[in-house]
């Protein structure tokens, strides 16, 4: 209901009325407001200190309607100062030197430069800070040293070297605390681009790790399916027993691969929950035999699987279930061999077959084989694959028994 009505007088006191911040017709963003409260924050101490101020200053021109409108004017310049910061610190900067130049009241409206200033500072805009307050000082030095015979009020006295040196200090401060906060804020700045970076490379991680299971999953078993089905129809006149059971182990492939895809999509739709199944490694070797012979592949596996960690003994698993499912999509052999070998703080994990390739994709250019290879480099370890000198093609995965990040 209210936004139907309108701003009412609460936002127009922290932002100002609509038509102060932007063009007309222009939609109304936070980007675009401007410092409306603290403005009038500084602008009512600016006046009335510089009222208070006067009453101790009696030597001093009293403070008229000019000195009134220059104390507004350097007050109600601070309204554009993240817009045009640098022009905000010289406006202000001029408007103080003016005042001061006519002979009135010294008080609280320096504070409108040191606003102007630490803005411009923050901001980026350092030279044009550091110039406009020079300027101020260098100005005011000038008038309190010399031209204060030739400027109102009759009869001042100059002030001493000591008092300009005072002055002098209390720039030397705002720019100190300016500095401070810019490198402060730009250390922010780099933290929070840190942070987003560190993030967007774990989603593009995450995206990749998925994409792989994902890939390897249903390649596998597509291929089962697709060797089964083909199986199955060609018999179901001939041999119907053998038909069933074709379609039996098609049932039970994609029982599993459903499985495996739902447990890879519970990670997306609850980050970080605990998987349901544990995650798949070399013990499940024998399943991958009995699936390969489902699809009429003969698998002789050598070698008894190493003591590894989760990442490795899944990224083990998937290698073996990549290269058995390229035998049987690009390979004309129906025969494969697998060796698991510990080479010191490594397992060599080697799949051959004797070809000869029968696809487009068998020299290793597909996305099965780059998986393979980003698994095995995300663990430190290498992958090799190409065809053989004797024919056939040959997979070789060397893998360290303990990552980094498990140790």
């Amino acid at each position: 209901m209210d936004e139907q009505r309108g701003p009412g007088p609460t936002h127009w006191w922290r932002y100002g009325p609509p038509w102060w911040n932007r063009p007309a017709g222009a939609p109304e963003t936070r980007t675009a407001r401007m410092p409306w409260r603290s403005t009038a924050l500084i602008t009512v101490f600016v006046l009335v200190g510089s009222h208070f101020a006067a009453h101790g200053q009696p030597h001093r021109e009293a403070l008229d309607t000019t000195g009134r409108v220059l104390l507004l004017v350097a007050s109600l310049l601070l309204l554009w100062r993240h817009r045009h910061p640098a022009a905000v610190a010289f406006g202000t900067a001029a408007a103080v030197l003016v005042y001061t130049g006519a002979g009135y009241p010294y008080g609280p409206v320096f504070l409108t430069v040191a606003v102007a200033c630490f803005s411009a500072a923050v901001a980026g805009h350092r030279r044009a800070a550091w110039t406009a307050l020079g300027l101020l000082w260098a100005g005011h030095a000038l008038i309190a040293l010399w031209l204060y015979r030739r400027l109102p009020p009759a009869g001042d006295r100059g002030a001493s070297i000591g008092q300009e040196i005072v002055v002098a200090t209390w720039v030397l401060v705002v720019v100190a605390v300016a500095e401070l906060a810019r490198v402060r804020r730009e250390q922010w700045a780099r933290e929070r681009a840190d942070r987003a970076q560190a993030a967007q490379r774990r989603a593009d991680e995450e995206r990749l790790r998925i994409a792989r299971e994902l890939h390897d999953v249903l390649a596998h078993s597509i291929s089962v399916i697709n060797v089964q089905a083909s199986m199955g129809l060609a018999l179901l006149d001939s041999d119907p027993e053998q038909a069933r059971s074709a379609l039996t182990t098609i049932r039970a492939a994609s029982k599993e691969a459903l499985g495996e895809v739902r447990q890879v999509l519970d990670t997306l739709r609850a980050p970080g929950a605990a998987p349901r199944a544990p995650a798949p490694g070399l013990d499940r070797l024998p399943e991958l035999v009995e699936q390969a012979a489902a699809a009429g592949l003969t698998v002789e596996v050598e070698g008894e699987p190493p003591r590894l960690t989760p990442g490795a003994d899944l990224a083990a698993f998937r290698i073996v279930q990549e290269a058995l499912t390229n035998v049987v999509r690009h390979s004309g052999s129906r025969h494969a061999r697998v060796r698991l070998e510990r080479d010191g703080d490594q397992l060599r994990l080697r799949v051959d077959d004797d070809g000869p390739a029968t696809g487009a994709d068998a020299g290793g250019s597909g996305n099965g084989l780059a998986g393979m290879r980003e698994r095995a480099a995300a663990l430190g370890g290498t992958i090799e694959a190409g065809p053989r000198p004797d024919g056939g093609f040959r997979v070789l995965a060397v893998l360290p028994l303990h990552t980094r990040e498990d140790q």
